[in-house]
């Protein structure tokens, strides 16, 4: 039997749902749980007896972080239902639908624009709402992040301790726009950190409160401004709610001669170049340079960076190479430490036969220790550091770890694993080498211990705590192929390390 265009794409799209449900480890009861369904319903789906709603692509793109895969299946499905339709305008999406549960907002268009002025940078951010929850939203969380050095990340983080981004230089503004009225927004400092910034915009001001109801739509307006001091050659953008219409306009002023390019980064792809072309044009001695895209998935993240080709007489390039960003991860893979991607992580390493291998095994130690004194060239290891030896391509069971000091004693595991952990669990940001570019919320034992062997074969127990607890148990983790990622819960995304700004902080209990 034939069928027909708009089944093969229902039948697209509950493939794709069922392939990254099952990529995700989750059966239809625990994804329905979290997108908030019936489980029938999610099995009515995959199992083509219903077509999917928007409202339920939507949860699940959000729920499964699919990068835009299903969202883009069910579009096609949507484009050729109202084909077949006669091209009938599509209703508005209803309260309580769009977003997975304890979210409440889509970003039906947002247009950023970075202006390059005598003393800094402007920004104005304007935005969109739609509130598509079943709760009045009171506030809006807003985040600035500045990076003077973006190719040196020591260098930046150094620099901004000495001169600190403050919000008195921000001169924020903020500003809610219904049909034209503007009314001044409140706002409220939640974290305050160097080169970082989140702030509560409120729906309210010195006259009133003016809540974003369920169903209702508003646009809300913001600013601020940073010295050219603190502000490296880099905008960015992160989608963290569903987005309809992102737009970004760099002005520069053309006796700069600029040259601007784009990256973008989801939580499914390495950075690569972004997919749509940047326009340029000229007018007035200003070079305006213009990027939009549609329907970007959640968590992806767009950057773009500049160059300036006739740099003014007290300008200062911009990092080692101007213009050019060197990632983390391009330095540890340069010392020669296995990344994320790489089949070896994901295999459980091989135990020694000791003492009959010792002697190999005291290799694999050395090579772990060479390296750790390369990290140190390349890192302020302000929590400690550990690897594994498949992190350098050794499919053996050893790791070191290093408590925060560089003086401090490494402990050596050798075929270790975890025979007791406390009830009591904290979460973390942590890093790893084999993607060093991310960090990532891990919930994680207060306390574990390890039994492991010595040189002689004997097997004896330690007991880690808090810091070292976290450390030894991610490097135990990776003898047994897994990734810290494997343990952050659903829905957390991974924060990226230009946004991270406890680098050089020991984690806090």
């Amino acid at each position: 039997m034939t069928t027909s265009p708009i089944e093969r794409a229902a039948d697209s799209f509950a493939a794709e749902l069922a392939r990254h449900r099952s990529d995700r480890g989750l059966s239809k009861k625990q994804l329905a749980t979290l997108m908030g369904f019936d489980p029938s319903y999610v099995s009515h789906v995959e199992g083509r007896r219903h077509r999917p709603t928007e409202d339920f692509a939507r949860r699940a793109e959000a729920v499964l972080e699919a990068s835009g895969a299903i969202w883009q299946r069910f579009r096609e499905y949507d484009e050729l239902r109202h084909a077949r339709a006669g091209g009938a305008h599509r209703e508005s999406p209803l309260p309580g639908q769009w977003l997975p549960p304890g979210t409440g907002l889509v970003v039906e268009r947002e247009l950023a624009t970075l202006t390059h002025v005598g003393d800094g940078y402007r920004c104005v951010i304007r935005r969109e709402l739609y509130n598509a929850g079943t709760e009045p939203v009171t506030r809006y969380l807003v985040r600035v992040a500045v990076d003077r050095y973006p190719n040196d990340p020591g260098r930046s983080n150094r620099h901004h301790r000495e001169h600190p981004l403050t919000f008195a230089e921000l001169q924020l503004r903020a500003y809610r726009d219904d049909g034209g009225e503007r009314e001044p927004m409140h706002w409220r400092a939640k974290h305050d950190r160097d080169a970082f910034k989140e702030i509560w915009l409120l729906f309210e001001n010195t006259v009133g409160r003016f809540p974003l109801y369920p169903g209702d739509r508003v646009t809300i307006e913001y600013a601020y401004q940073v010295g050219r001091e603190k502000w490296g050659p880099w905008f960015q953008r992160a989608v963290r709610l569903p987005t309809r219409h992102l737009a970004v306009r760099l002005d520069l002023p053309v006796e700069l001669d600029p040259q601007v390019w784009g990256v973008e980064t989801s939580l499914s792809s390495a950075e690569g170049p972004l997919r749509t072309q940047i326009q340029r044009h000229d007018e007035g001695g200003r070079s305006l340079f213009d990027w939009s895209t549609d329907d970007p998935p959640l968590n992806a993240r767009y950057r773009l960076q500049w160059r300036f080709r006739n740099h003014p007489p007290d300008a200062e390039p911009d990092g080692p190479v101007a213009g050019v960003r060197v990632l983390a991860s391009d330095r540890m893979r340069g010392i020669g430490i296995v990344q994320r991607g790489d089949d070896l992580l994901r295999q459980p390493a091989r135990q020694f036969d000791l003492p009959r291998q010792e002697r190999t095994a005291r290799d694999v130690v050395d090579r772990l220790g060479a390296t750790l004194a390369r990290l140190d060239e390349l890192h302020p290891f302000s929590k400690g550091v550990g690897i594994a030896a498949p992190q350098l391509g050794l499919g053996w069971a050893a790791a070191v770890v290093r408590p925060a000091g560089r003086a401090a004693e490494p402990v050596v595991l050798l075929n270790p694993r975890m025979v007791d952990s406390a009830p009591d669990t904290d979460e973390q940001y942590e890093g790893c080498l084999s993607f060093f570019d991310q960090r990532g919320l891990v919930p994680r034992p207060l306390r574990i211990d390890v039994e492991h062997a010595q040189w002689d074969g004997s097997r004896i127990i330690t007991s880690f705590e808090y810091a070292m607890a976290r450390l030894a148990a991610h490097e135990i983790d990776h003898l047994e192929g897994r990734l810290y990622v494997d343990r952050m819960a659903p829905g957390v995304p991974l924060v990226p390390v230009e946004e991270y700004r406890e680098t050089g902080t020991p984690w806090g209990y």
